[in-house]
């Protein structure tokens, strides 16, 4: 399991909103709710500053110049490079590559090392939780090499088989790829049991650490993954940063994903040689100002503390949970626990459609998602096609839950 949120220090809830100033508006005559935080989080004004801080005295190209600016820039981006590392548990920075987001990290290990390792007949294990950013590379590179696909299903309760696990596990099983927490359930999954249990069987483990590295901390020198993808957008960082942390061992073992810029070391008429990791996956001008923004927000979750965010998390989960029970008609998926689950909470209420139900919530000025969510297996399991979800992050309060129930209510009345 992911650390525990117990013993956890209250957070000042109040002060932490003064640092986000999206939150100060109206939005349809009505102060704003923002509850669709598992799709993307808000941005304090310390990431916003870093960012305009870049841009104003320090942009130039890094690794490239001489000039005062460009070892500035570089001393920027590697910086922001340690920073993630220190935050993922003290790995070791040159472990860590610039991606993207969680998609495009995936994708390149699947392209990577999977074009490299996967041959006809080998297996690659996913779940049936997944989003489709860890589905869909892994059909891909199985289409290209001939390897077989294999699911973990799901209980009713929305947590893994985890008791047909061993049994799925083969001596062709490669890779297997699962998320940490649900972004439509919101369950907890617990990696390091499962990591044991896969590293016995000889195959290697992804995680896709979209949903867990922004709302609960990370150590990945006692995770047991292999191979772990992240977003910044998810954690208070800008959209279109990312990284990938692999062991050093695999990841000087792949073939690079990606040709040009900096990746390079020796560029001969039919051949190149490359550079040591981690620049012999970031090919191009990176996203500087991106990294940057990450690590002011890294820095800024840091001060306040993983532990004190998932207990705010789950208390705001447990508070939505009990109030949505008392709406007819309602049915809400995922574990009952809320200790077992992050901060979201998907549901359908009656014969509403969540596309109506987020319609009207927008009109009292309340954001939620609605739609798959990119989990179309999770939806088929559950036999909808969409549900509607509000995701809670540590700027959110129980008034604005309150907001939530009268919105509902009044979705109630008019479909009733």
């Amino acid at each position: 399991m992911l650390e525990t949120a117990a013993g956890a220090t209250p957070l000042d809830v109040e002060r932490l909103r003064r640092d986000f100033p999206v939150l100060d508006q109206e939005v349809n005559g009505r102060p704003l709710v923002y509850l669709d935080n598992a799709a993307t989080s808000q941005k304090p004004v310390q990431v916003i500053e870093a960012i305009e801080a870049y841009y104003r005295s320090d942009n130039a190209n890094v690794h490239r110049g001489i000039h005062e600016l460009s070892r500035r820039a570089t001393e920027l981006y590697e910086g922001a490079r340690k920073t993630v590392a220190r935050y993922l548990g003290g790995v070791d920075p040159e472990e860590v590559i610039w991606t993207r987001g969680t998609t495009e990290a995936i994708n390149l290990v699947a392209a990577s090392w999977g074009g490299a390792n996967l041959t006809e007949g080998d297996e690659i294990l996913l779940s049936v939780m997944e989003h489709h950013s860890n589905l869909v590379p892994w059909q891909l590179v199985a289409e290209r090499t001939g390897a077989q696909l294999r699911y973990l299903e799901l209980n009713d309760d929305g947590t893994l088989r985890l008791d047909d696990l061993d049994g799925l596990l083969g001596e062709r099983t490669r890779i297997v790829a699962l998320t940490q927490v649900s972004n439509s359930l919101g369950t907890i999954n617990p990696i390091t049991e499962i990591a044991r249990r896969v590293h016995d069987a000889g195959a290697l483990l992804l995680v896709d650490g979209a949903q867990g590295a922004a709302h609960h901390g990370v150590d990945l020198t006692s995770l047991g993954a292999d191979f772990y993808a992240f977003s910044g957008h998810k954690m208070c960082g800008p959209t279109g940063v990312g990284a990938l942390w692999g062991r050093r061992e695999l990841l000087e073992s792949m073939p690079p994903w990606q040709g040009g810029g900096e990746m390079i070391s020796l560029v001969e008429r039919d051949h190149s040689t490359y550079a040591p990791i981690p620049h012999k996956f970031e090919a191009g001008t990176p996203n500087i100002a991106g990294a940057v923004g990450l690590a002011a927000a890294v820095e800024y979750l840091e001060q306040i503390g993983p532990a004190a965010i998932l207990a705010h998390e789950q208390d705001l989960t447990r508070y939505a949970m009990e109030r949505l029970q008392t709406l007819p008609a309602i049915r809400v998926f995922g574990p009952e626990d809320p200790s077992m689950r992050a901060g979201v909470v998907s549901f359908v209420l009656g014969d509403a459609h969540p596309h109506d139900i987020s319609t009207i919530l927008d009109s009292e000025g309340i954001a939620i998602r609605a739609g798959h969510h990119c989990t179309q297996l999770v939806m088929k399991h559950y036999g909808v096609s969409a549900t509607a979800r509000a995701s809670f992050y540590l700027y959110n309060t129980r008034d604005e839950v309150d907001r939530l129930m009268d919105g509902l209510a009044t979705v109630h009345s008019i479909f009733a």
